[in-house]
């Protein structure tokens, strides 16, 4: 499920005739003095982060000028909920109420229909009057069952203008959901003001993940289909764009911590292989003590383009002091593949930070070798495992590695050994005018033209039938259009070749594009 601010969710409401506080987001002290001043009247300021109990953090303020309203701005805008930081608050009139009522939709998965939750006392601990709550049913395409309705208000003290107001505002509810495909909306709480004016104080929204991710409703301004507690970072974003240009085998990233906890042995990128698998993984490192920058999952059968997008993007958070990779044990995909991905990502960025990979699974043997051959020469240590090796006992290897690249006098960490994001390098063939180069999706292939001239059947032999000599020049064995395709097959030549020792930085050399990245 995607969530919407508030401040996103009341204006949807407004929308379908619900009233709300006058007010609007901010995202500077300065715009929230300038709300203030047009509002002229004492205001509220709430931060806006998908978390319940705000007050209690501290997440809410109110002002009686101005002045008042750029102070609390600032400090409310400083803060963090979790690892993120609060990036807008909510500027709106400090409303006079009178009574306060919850009402909320969601979808009863048992009876595959809407349900709505209606209480005549709202606002906070409503969890803990569950006995208070009234449930009327909901058909998908005619809203809320009018008689169970009119029996929960009946029963009710409200006055029957203020029954109809709450009816009325039940049945908006409905069509918000149904309008834009809303998995939960929650107003708690509904009031009734001084002056008989009911109005939506708060208000959660969740979108249908399926709904955005096949591209309806854009007027949302949705990011990422996909349920996160707190707005989508930038890496999350770039991770989000691969995972819908490249539909073989799934990735999902996202970003947990920037810093080590106190008393942490530090800040490691996790990188997964299948949901249960990783999270066992997640806890044999935690259980050594490591604080995990990020959940990051590649299976079904990724793309080797795809795991090379992941390491990048996983080694772009600043901090690290080591790469945990392990998944599934017992993986149906072909692990060699992920193995490539994973190679031609630590060469690039000439990995100085421990990593211990766990690929267990079909062609363990054979991506364990390609792992271990293809990082010899790096900064860093590049250990691979196999599905009898436990997660727990590669974590405990895992905390060995990173033990010793500390300071043996203090065991505090090397500098060095702290990872800094960096640029990929790239061989001085890429590029050049004289280099022959093919496309291929979201890339392009490069021929370093001198190691053509004395190793092109070696090169040839190792480009799955790809290429061919033609006058000492390289050649496609298949259509443009059709090498579009063979990413794949090109990131294991590049680095079959340069485990076999091809001068030239192996002679071929893929560049993979990863916007906002790049």
């Amino acid at each position: 499920m995607a969530r919407l601010h508030e401040y996103q969710g009341k204006a949807i409401l407004r929308q379908h005739g619900l009233s709300t506080p006058r007010g609007g987001p901010a995202a500077s002290p300065d715009e929230a003095a300038q709300l203030s001043t047009s509002l002229n009247c004492p205001v509220v300021l709430k931060i806006q982060a998908w978390t319940t109990g705000r007050a209690a953090i501290g997440g809410v303020a109110f002002a009686d000028t101005p002045a008042q309203a750029r102070e609390h701005a600032a400090r409310l805008l400083k803060m963090s909920v979790g690892a993120f930081p609060v990036t807008h608050i909510i500027v709106e009139e400090k409303l006079p109420l009178a009574r306060e009522l919850f009402v909320s939709l969601s979808i009863d998965d048992r009876a595959r229909a809407p349900m709505i939750l209606l209480s005549l006392t709202g606002g906070t601990g409503i969890e803990e009057r569950a006995g208070q709550v009234a449930r009327i049913p909901c058909s998908p395409t005619d809203g809320p069952d009018s008689a169970a309705l009119a029996r929960a208000l009946n029963a009710s003290d409200l006055t029957d203008t203020q029954r109809g107001q709450v009816a009325a505002a039940v049945k908006s509810v409905f069509n918000v959901a149904r309008a834009t495909e809303a998995r939960s909306v929650e107003i708690n709480p509904l009031a009734f003001t001084t002056d008989g004016r009911l109005v939506a104080a708060d208000c959660r929204m969740t979108i249908d993940d399926y709904a955005i991710g096949a591209g309806r409703h854009p007027e949302l301004g949705i990011e990422i289909a996909r349920e996160l507690d707190h707005p989508p970072t930038e890496l999350e974003r770039i991770a989000y764009r691969v995972e819908q240009e490249d539909h073989r085998g799934t990735f999902y990233f996202a970003q947990m911590n920037s810093a080590a906890a106190e008393g942490s042995k530090g800040l490691i990128g996790l990188h997964g292989a299948g949901g249960g698998g990783s999270m066992m993984s997640m806890d044999a490192i935690t259980n050594e003590g490591f604080t995990i920058a990020n959940f990051c999952d590649t299976s079904g059968n990724p793309s080797p383009a795809k795991v090379y997008r992941a390491a990048r993007i996983i080694l772009q958070q600043p901090g690290l002091i080591g790469y945990f990779g392990s998944g599934s044990g017992v993986a149906n995909q072909e692990q060699y593949w992920s193995a490539y991905g994973l190679a031609k990502a630590f060469w690039e960025l000439e990995l100085s930070i421990p990593a211990v990979i766990r690929l267990g699974g079909n062609t363990e043997d054979r991506a364990a070798d390609i792992l271990h051959s293809a990082c010899k020469g790096l900064p860093a240590t590049v250990e691979c495992y196999k599905k009898n090796d436990p997660p727990a006992r590669i974590a405990a290897r895992f905390a060995e590695l990173v033990s010793a690249s500390c300071n043996p006098q203090s065991k505090i960490q090397n500098p060095k050994s702290i990872w800094s994001p960096r640029s990929p390098r790239r061989p001085s063939f890429v590029g050049a005018p004289s280099s022959p180069s093919f496309a291929i999706k979201s890339g392009t292939v490069w021929i370093n033209p001198e190691a053509w001239k004395t190793h092109a059947p070696a090169i040839i032999s190792r480009s799955n039938g790809l290429l061919r000599d033609n006058n000492g020049r390289p050649a496609l064995t298949c259509t443009a259009d059709e090498f579009l395709a063979k990413d794949s097959d090109m990131i294991a030549s590049e680095v079959e070749c340069r485990r076999d020792g091809i001068e030239g930085d192996g002679g071929v050399f893929v560049v993979l594009d990863i916007p906002g990245l790049n």
